[in-house]
């Protein structure tokens, strides 16, 4: 992993075979990012996407082990138990393509990952909301 600092603003590049969702989790640990937004483009592969059902209030998974474009990585890192957390959504399109989407798991570097996160000094977090089954953003902070 590499990356630069500009203010609040960091731009990261990660290396081949580099867990997204593990290293960016560290790095925001490491420079006490408690709050922010996510972005980010690459190829990457191993991925486990997720699309949550509120009636059964969990979460269907698949994996997609092949190499695909990450066309988009959206999200943002909020506090959940103290601990930075990251909720990120992607969409990935193969050679063909043809698109996915839904809730980042986890995926691996293929290729090449470049990302954007923008600290945000807010206090906010996640909390459970049991009508939901999710820890959810929080602005009554």
């Amino acid at each position: 992993m590499q990356y630069k600092q500009d203010k609040d603003t960091y731009l990261i590049s990660l290396d081949q075979h580099e867990p997204i969702m593990k290293t960016l989790t560290e790095f925001c640990i490491e420079k006490n990012i408690q709050n922010g937004q996510l972005s980010g483009i690459g190829a990457i592969k191993d991925i486990e996407l997720g699309a949550y059902i509120l009636e059964d209030k969990e979460y269907v998974k698949k994996i997609f082990p092949d190499t695909w474009e990450l066309s988009s990585l959206q999200g943002n890192i909020l506090l959940k138990d103290g601990i930075p957390f990251i909720h990120a959504h992607i969409t990935i399109s193969d050679h063909h393509f043809n698109a996915k989407g839904g809730h980042l798991f986890e995926a691996n570097i293929a290729v090449a990952g470049e990302f954007i996160i923008r600290k945000i000094n807010l206090l906010t977090e996640r909390q459970f909301d049991p009508n939901i089954g999710l820890a959810c953003m929080s602005l009554n902070i």
